[in-house]
């Protein structure tokens, strides 16, 4: 009985992951051809398209009456991004962050936490709450823009989170294709982008319907499940960057990616959320949950203030995500 939820779930992330990196490679190939400049493909294409799974499993999780898997979806990977994912790569090697990038980017992440946080226990995710957070992502991105250009001579010392979060995948494992000649350079990765897109939302509709089957074979909310299995299965994407980049000595980009997928998130996926699909925050979340999203984001905050974040406090992260994680399944019980 239980079988079946569990396989649509995994089954549902694994097309996720999948659809991801199809609609970031083919999107990539298609803005290189129409030659749009590679910082404005890094910050948007690559940086959406990161977070387009996280997107529709929200967004679909709303629309069929289960905000648990769509708020919890969004606060869980914040809170799994910064305590699990940062906690593991600097246990792995001491993170060095930059003091730029802390400046404008942490404060944005704790700014977007705080508003999410004051959304969820005023008006829930309303369209006017996802309008604001929309137009909070956009004025970021536009600002991270001009930014970015400024710094482009000396990228290496001057860029910031968001442009480390767009770019972690073309360092890592580079998402261009190489150029096809005549019009099947233009056929093949716009096919590539539209099947990647069908495969995210196909996966998406399968991993909401197998958590939300889990948690009422379980006996579990619908929050806890999205908080824990769901966000840190949409996270995987981020995981293996910053675990990768952290491999590669790459800490810059380990720290970056995370930054930048936390804003992503709050104002993103939360503003496309609302707007597509509204739904009212579920009170367990609206009173605790975003508030560790938010503690979490002062947390990096602080440990990150010094320019790096040590193994001592990666173990202090991971002791932090396990005691919030068996505190769910307490509240659960």
């Amino acid at each position: 009985m239980l079988l079946e939820p569990i396989l649509a779930l995994l089954g549902g992330l694994v097309l996720l992951v999948a659809g991801g990196e199809l609609l970031v490679r083919g999107a990539v190939a298609v803005a290189e051809r129409l030659g749009v400049s590679p910082l404005l493909i890094g910050l948007t294409l690559v940086g959406f398209g990161t977070s387009t799974p996280e997107l529709v499993v929200s967004v679909e999780a709303s629309r069929t009456g289960a905000p648990g898997v769509a708020i919890g979806n969004i606060v869980g990977s914040n809170i799994s991004n910064i305590l699990l994912i940062l906690g593991l790569s600097a246990l792995i090697v001491p993170l060095t962050v930059s003091a730029s990038a802390l400046k404008r980017d942490g404060s944005i992440g704790v700014v977007a936490a705080l508003l999410f946080a004051v959304i969820g226990v005023t008006f829930g995710l309303s369209r006017p709450a996802g309008l604001l957070l929309s137009v909070g992502l956009v004025a970021y991105l536009v600002h991270a823009y001009r930014h970015e250009r400024r710094v482009e001579v000396v990228l290496v010392e001057g860029r910031g989170a968001a442009f480390d979060k767009a770019v972690a995948l073309e360092q890592l494992d580079p998402p261009h294709m190489r150029p096809l000649p005549g019009l099947i350079g233009w056929v093949v990765p716009v096919a590539m982008a539209l099947a990647g897109l069908a495969t995210i939302i196909f996966g998406g509709r399968l991993l909401v319907s197998g958590a939300v089957d889990i948690a009422r074979l379980l006996g579990m909310s619908e929050a806890v499940i999205g908080l824990t299995i769901v966000a840190v299965g949409t996270s995987l994407p981020e995981l293996g960057t910053s675990l990768m980049a952290a491999l590669r000595r790459q800490t810059d980009i380990a720290v970056g990616n995370v930054l930048g997928s936390n804003i992503y998130n709050m104002l993103g996926i939360g503003g496309m959320t609302g707007l597509i699909a509204p739904t009212a925050f579920p009170a367990d979340i609206a009173r605790m949950d975003s508030w560790v999203a938010l503690g979490a984001a002062l947390l990096l905050m602080l440990f990150a203030m010094s320019g790096r974040i040590s193994r001592l406090e990666g173990a202090a992260m991971l002791l932090a995500y396990a005691g919030y994680t068996g505190w769910l399944l307490l509240r659960n019980g």
